[in-house]
Parts: C-alpha cells; sequence; structure tokens
C-alpha cells in the first residue's frame, strides 16, 4: 500500500541527533541526554522538572503510575482496583495487571469513546482506589468532571494521555494539571522518541518515587546518572523495574519536541478538519464529538460508520488499498481480561468504529481520495 495508516515522521535532524549521541558523547544508557529532554519537556509543559520521569514506553510509564499511587508495595497481595474503559489499548489493562491490582473494565460514550462516568459510580468497590480516563483519539473530554467524580469519591486520577501530548484544555496543556499523566513517545505517536513515554507527577514525593522505580528501584540512581555517574553503594526498599529511557531515544524525542508546535499539530489539525469538511454531509458516518474547551492534536481519525455496515465498507477500502485499522478491541473481550458484565455501548461502538489514515506526511489529496472511497463504499454496502 502506497499509503499509511500512520507512520514515524523523522529525518535528517534526526538521524543527526542519534550521530552525535553514538560519536560524540559515546554514552548510550541513561545519562545528559535524557536529563535535557527531561528539562525541555518540563519547559513544554510548563512545570518543574523534578515532577516528572521519562521511561522507555508509554506502557512503562502507566505501570510506573499505577504502582507509585497504588496501596502497598508489589508482591504483598492484591493493591486494589482501577476503572478504566474498556475501549483502550491493552496497555492500559496491563499496566494495572501488572503491580498487582484490578482492572474494572467500565462504559464509555457513544458520541465521544470517553469514561461514562455514571456507569463508573455502579462499578466503584470498596477496594477502589483510582480513575484511569483514557483520552481517546487525543480526547479529554469532560476531564474536569472526571476530576469532580475522583474526588467525591475519594480516588486518584491516573490519565492515560497516550494519544493526547500537545492537547489542551481551556487553553492548559493536558500535563500540565491533574494528578499523574502518562504520555507515550512511541514510533507513531505525536512526537516519537523511537520508543519512549512520560509520568508528569504532581506530587512530588511520587515523582521521586517513580525516577527510582524506573532504575530498578536504586534510591537516587537519577540524580547519579544526571551528573555522569552511577550509584555504587545503593539501596533498595522496593520491587523496580529496568524502565529508563535511553539517550539514543531521548535525542531523537528532543528534536521532534521542537517540531511539534510548528510543524506536526497544524499538520495532524489540517488533515483531520478536512475529512470532517469532506464528510459533513454524509448521514452514514459519523465522527466523534469534542468539546470547545478542548484544543486537540489528534494521533488518530476514528470514524464511525453506522447501519451496521462497518466491515463492509473497512473491507472495500482495504480492497482499495486504503489502509483502515480498529481502534480498539475492547479489553472486556480478551481472553486474559473477559469480563462477564455486559457494556453494550462499548461493544456497539467497537462494531461501528474504523480508524482512517492520519499522519503529517499525508497530503490533501491523500485525504480527500480516502473520503471519495468512503462515499462509494457506503454506495456499495
Amino acid at each position: 500500500m502506497s499509503m499509511r495508516l500512520s507512520r514515524s515522521v523523522v529525518g535528517e535532524r534526526e538521524a543527526d541527533a542519534v550521530r552525535r549521541v553514538i560519536v560524540e558523547d559515546g554514552y548510550l544508557g541513561m545519562g545528559s541526554e535524557v536529563h535535557r529532554f527531561e528539562d525541555e519537556l518540563a519547559d513544554y509543559l510548563g512545570v518543574e522538572a523534578s515532577l516528572l520521569a521519562t521511561a522507555n514506553t508509554g506502557t512503562a510509564a502507566l505501570t510506573m503510575a499505577v504502582d507509585a499511587v497504588a496501596p502497598g508495595h508489589f508482591g504483598e497481595g492484591r493493591r486494589g482496583s482501577v476503572l478504566v474503559p474498556s475501549l483502550t489499548f491493552v496497555a492500559s489493562f496491563q499496566a494495572i495487571t501488572a503491580c498487582g491490582c484490578e482492572a474494572i473494565p467500565c462504559e464509555v460514550l457513544l458520541e465521544t469513546g470517553t469514561l461514562d462516568l455514571e456507569d463508573c459510580a455502579k462499578r466503584l468497590r470498596p477496594d477502589t482506589f483510582a480513575i484511569m480516563p483514557v483520552h481517546y483519539a487525543s480526547n479529554p473530554y469532560h476531564i474536569d468532571e472526571i476530576y469532580a467524580f475522583a474526588k467525591e469519591h475519594g480516588l486518584r486520577v491516573i490519565e492515560d494521555a497516550a494519544h493526547a501530548f500537545g492537547c489542551r484544555h481551556k487553553g492548559k496543556k493536558i500535563g500540565s494539571f491533574g494528578d499523574v499523566v502518562c504520555f507515550s513517545f512511541d514510533g507513531i505517536k505525536n512526537i516519537t522518541s523511537g520508543e519512549g513515554g512520560l509520568v508528569v507527577c504532581h506530587n512530588q514525593d511520587e515523582a521521586y518515587t517513580m525516577q527510582d522505580v524506573r532504575l530498578l528501584s536504586v534510591a537516587k540512581d537519577t540524580k547519579a546518572r544526571f551528573t555522569g555517574g552511577r550509584t555504587w553503594d545503593p539501596d533498595v526498599t522496593r520491587q523496580g523495574w529496568r524502565f529508563h529511557m535511553s539517550n539514543i531515544m531521548a535525542a531523537i524525542g528532543r528534536v521532534q519536541l521542537t517540531r511539534l508546535e510548528s510543524e506536526f499539530i497544524p499538520a495532524r489539525k489540517r488533515l483531520s478538519a478536512l475529512y470532517k469538511t469532506l464528510l459533513a454531509d454524509e448521514s452514514r458516518v459519523a465522527f466523534l464529538k469534542t468539546s470547545p474547551d478542548d484544543d486537540i492534536c489528534p494521533h488518530i481519525q476514528p470514524l464511525r460508520v453506522l447501519n451496521g455496515r462497518m466491515h463492509e465498507v473497512r473491507q472495500y477500502l482495504l480492497d482499495h488499498d486504503i489502509p483502515v485499522g480498529v481502534h480498539y478491541k475492547p479489553n472486556h473481550l480478551l481472553s486474559y481480561f473477559k469480563s462477564q458484565a455486559p457494556l453494550p455501548v462499548t461493544e456497539q461502538l467497537y462494531s461501528e468504529l474504523m480508524t482512517l489514515p492520519l499522519h503529517p506526511a499525508l497530503s490533501d489529496d491523500d485525504i480527500t481520495l480516502v473520503c471519495k472511497t468512503i462515499r462509494d463504499a457506503l454506495d456499495k454496502a
């Protein structure tokens, strides 16, 4: 297929940055390049760098976040439960269970694909300690209501903002406020570091915990590595993981961060808006609803195909060399996380959603072709 559903948008500047780390620095692990990347991320978000912890994946970032806020310690038995939408990448669920906690799959709103708080209220348990809203398709829908719900029920909020780096709510960047916010920098996200993730924790003690946890919980090893050293007389007081970011990854990420506002965000917004313009009069499909309070840099472009025609339309596009994705199979339908609790809205949305090509390397002509092929498919379905 000549067209790609999503792709990394990298070039000579990223290659030069990697070469500099390899040839000039010579240290490929976690060191000064990661330190600089964290400082620049903090500056971009408008938070103190001490509140950040980069990681080697977005899943690692989520795992660190859950571990830091969950009651008790890893290995000491069940630590409680977390409310999470079933319509999310399996990483959200795996991060919760990896920490010895239980993921409670919840309904989403049909119009947005984001958490249904009325359903969450029905699924609360005495051991529920957190709610994990997923900013599906970069949409931080009703985030204020989520924080109000959490306050009412004494819950922590762990935002799965893997899709939402560069997005804003009421003018404030996602990650610049809240409780714990996790991002992904994998190859196809709004910016990439090849692989990578980030936690922003607005509790300083927990942020320090996460900085240690990513380095096998060796106390204060982050500070040592950022000054070119290592901890040769270590102490470890809790379970940790090898989740740290490398200098090579940080070098790519630093270049990508400089391209976000000037290049990536405008391109993603323009292409997404073009989809909506070209299909505005098409009653057989629907785009997910967003709030005027939110300024979104879209990571993926989901489309609802109505009247039970999604599979036919998706296959028609595939047959005509238009790549189409499915984001995501609900977790309560997966064998490992299978739940008997009914989630009819989630399952309806899953039966309607397909994901269209979206990344900054696409042209307006590409989007026009996709929309024309969708109309042809609907006419034939």
